[in-house]
Protein backbone atom coordinates (compact mmCIF):
# COMPACT_ATOMS: atom_id res chain seq x y z
CA UNK A 1 0.00 0.00 0.00
CA UNK A 2 1.36 3.55 -0.62
CA UNK A 3 2.63 5.69 1.94
CA UNK A 4 -0.14 7.28 4.17
CA UNK A 5 -0.46 10.86 4.68
CA UNK A 6 -1.03 10.36 8.16
CA UNK A 7 -0.43 7.84 12.03
CA UNK A 8 -2.53 6.14 14.26
CA UNK A 9 -0.84 6.65 17.17
CA UNK A 10 -2.10 4.23 19.66
CA UNK A 11 -5.75 3.79 21.50
CA UNK A 12 -7.62 6.93 22.43
CA UNK A 13 -10.98 5.24 23.89
CA UNK A 14 -13.16 2.53 24.16
CA UNK A 15 -17.07 3.01 24.72
CA UNK A 16 -19.14 0.87 26.63
CA UNK A 17 -22.83 0.58 26.72
CA UNK A 18 -25.65 -0.60 28.48
CA UNK A 19 -29.33 0.88 29.57
CA UNK A 20 -28.35 2.51 32.93
CA UNK A 21 -24.43 3.99 33.43
CA UNK A 22 -24.94 3.23 37.10
CA UNK A 23 -23.83 -0.34 36.87
CA UNK A 24 -20.69 0.77 34.73
CA UNK A 25 -19.89 3.79 36.69
CA UNK A 26 -19.87 1.02 39.79
CA UNK A 27 -17.88 -1.22 38.27
CA UNK A 28 -15.51 0.96 35.97
CA UNK A 29 -14.91 3.89 38.26
CA UNK A 30 -15.70 2.32 41.87
CA UNK A 31 -14.39 -0.93 41.36
CA UNK A 32 -11.57 -0.54 39.22
CA UNK A 33 -10.46 3.32 39.79
CA UNK A 34 -10.65 4.66 36.53
CA UNK A 35 -10.63 8.78 37.07
CA UNK A 36 -13.84 10.32 36.23
CA UNK A 37 -12.81 13.23 34.14
CA UNK A 38 -16.26 14.86 32.74
CA UNK A 39 -19.89 14.22 31.64
CA UNK A 40 -20.96 14.76 28.09
CA UNK A 41 -24.86 14.77 27.18
CA UNK A 42 -26.27 15.02 23.77
CA UNK A 43 -30.34 14.68 22.46
CA UNK A 44 -28.94 14.62 18.70
CA UNK A 45 -26.30 11.37 19.33
CA UNK A 46 -28.81 9.92 22.53
CA UNK A 47 -26.49 9.84 24.36
CA UNK A 48 -25.89 10.86 28.33
CA UNK A 49 -22.34 9.46 29.18
CA UNK A 50 -19.41 9.50 32.01
CA UNK A 51 -16.00 10.36 30.85
CA UNK A 52 -13.35 8.25 32.71
CA UNK A 53 -10.03 7.44 32.34
CA UNK A 54 -7.67 4.69 32.71
CA UNK A 55 -3.84 6.25 32.70
CA UNK A 56 -2.52 9.29 32.83
CA UNK A 57 -0.62 11.92 30.46
CA UNK A 58 -0.33 11.74 26.62
CA UNK A 59 -0.96 7.20 26.85
CA UNK A 60 -4.25 7.54 28.78
CA UNK A 61 -7.15 5.55 27.59
CA UNK A 62 -10.39 7.41 27.35
CA UNK A 63 -13.44 5.01 29.03
CA UNK A 64 -16.95 6.10 28.16
CA UNK A 65 -19.65 4.98 30.32
CA UNK A 66 -22.79 5.47 27.83
CA UNK A 67 -26.52 5.10 27.97
CA UNK A 68 -29.04 6.03 25.74
CA UNK A 69 -31.04 9.03 26.80
CA UNK A 70 -34.34 7.29 25.02
CA UNK A 71 -33.38 3.08 24.71
CA UNK A 72 -36.17 3.46 21.56
CA UNK A 73 -34.49 5.93 19.86
CA UNK A 74 -31.27 5.66 17.70
CA UNK A 75 -28.32 5.81 17.93
CA UNK A 76 -28.72 3.25 20.75
CA UNK A 77 -25.46 3.36 22.38
CA UNK A 78 -25.82 0.40 24.48
CA UNK A 79 -26.68 -2.10 21.41
CA UNK A 80 -24.28 -3.65 21.45
CA UNK A 81 -22.18 -2.79 24.54
CA UNK A 82 -18.95 -2.61 23.59
CA UNK A 83 -20.27 0.73 21.14
CA UNK A 84 -16.93 1.49 19.56
CA UNK A 85 -13.40 2.41 19.87
CA UNK A 86 -11.25 5.07 19.15
CA UNK A 87 -7.72 5.74 17.60
CA UNK A 88 -5.30 8.53 18.18
CA UNK A 89 -4.49 9.62 14.44
CA UNK A 90 -2.00 12.44 13.84
CA UNK A 91 -3.69 14.21 10.62
CA UNK A 92 -7.63 13.48 10.96
CA UNK A 93 -8.45 15.17 7.83
CA UNK A 94 -5.54 13.75 6.10
CA UNK A 95 -6.87 10.50 7.14
CA UNK A 96 -10.27 10.73 6.01
CA UNK A 97 -9.04 12.51 2.75
CA UNK A 98 -7.03 9.16 2.11
CA UNK A 99 -9.29 6.58 3.39
CA UNK A 100 -12.59 7.50 1.61
CA UNK A 101 -10.06 7.60 -1.46
CA UNK A 102 -9.03 4.15 -0.36
CA UNK A 103 -13.26 2.55 -0.34
CA UNK A 104 -13.65 3.69 3.35
CA UNK A 105 -17.28 4.25 4.36
CA UNK A 106 -17.74 7.06 7.26
CA UNK A 107 -21.15 8.03 9.51
CA UNK A 108 -22.89 10.96 7.94
CA UNK A 109 -21.79 13.79 9.88
CA UNK A 110 -18.11 14.17 8.65
CA UNK A 111 -15.13 15.87 10.67
CA UNK A 112 -16.74 17.24 14.22
CA UNK A 113 -15.88 17.66 17.56
CA UNK A 114 -16.88 14.92 20.12
CA UNK A 115 -17.17 14.54 23.48
CA UNK A 116 -13.99 15.38 24.58
CA UNK A 117 -13.54 18.41 22.61
CA UNK A 118 -11.44 16.71 19.75
CA UNK A 119 -12.22 16.74 16.10
CA UNK A 120 -13.65 12.97 15.19
CA UNK A 121 -15.25 11.14 12.39
CA UNK A 122 -16.44 7.37 12.30
CA UNK A 123 -15.49 4.69 10.22
CA UNK A 124 -19.17 3.01 9.23
CA UNK A 125 -19.51 -0.76 10.76
CA UNK A 126 -20.59 -2.01 7.81
CA UNK A 127 -19.09 -0.79 3.55
CA UNK A 128 -21.28 -0.28 0.99
CA UNK A 129 -21.55 -0.60 -2.63
CA UNK A 130 -20.47 3.37 -3.13
CA UNK A 131 -18.02 2.82 0.07
CA UNK A 132 -16.77 -1.02 0.39
CA UNK A 133 -14.71 -0.40 3.45
CA UNK A 134 -16.67 -0.80 6.71
CA UNK A 135 -15.16 -1.33 10.42
CA UNK A 136 -16.50 -5.30 9.58
CA UNK A 137 -19.16 -4.80 12.40
CA UNK A 138 -17.13 -2.31 14.50
CA UNK A 139 -17.90 1.22 14.75
CA UNK A 140 -14.54 3.25 14.85
CA UNK A 141 -13.65 6.53 15.73
CA UNK A 142 -10.72 8.54 14.38
CA UNK A 143 -9.76 11.33 17.09
CA UNK A 144 -7.60 14.01 15.99
CA UNK A 145 -4.70 14.05 18.14
CA UNK A 146 -3.43 17.42 20.40
CA UNK A 147 -0.18 18.46 19.55
CA UNK A 148 0.96 16.80 23.76
CA UNK A 149 0.08 13.48 22.59
CA UNK A 150 1.53 13.26 18.97
CA UNK A 151 4.89 14.49 20.46
CA UNK A 152 4.74 12.01 23.11
CA UNK A 153 4.43 9.36 20.54
CA UNK A 154 7.37 10.30 18.47
CA UNK A 155 9.53 10.90 21.45
CA UNK A 156 9.17 7.27 22.44
CA UNK A 157 9.42 5.91 18.94
CA UNK A 158 13.23 7.93 18.60
CA UNK A 159 14.14 6.45 21.96
CA UNK A 160 13.39 2.85 20.85
CA UNK A 161 14.87 3.23 17.44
Amino acid sequence: MRSRPFRILGLQQIAVGAPRKDALRHLWIELLGLTLRGEFRSESENVDEDIAAAGTGPFAVEVDLMQPIDPEKSPRVHVPALNHIGLWVDDLAAAVDWLGRHGVRFTPGGIRKGAAGFDVCFIHPKGNNESPVGGEGVLIELVQAPREVIDAHRDVEQRSR
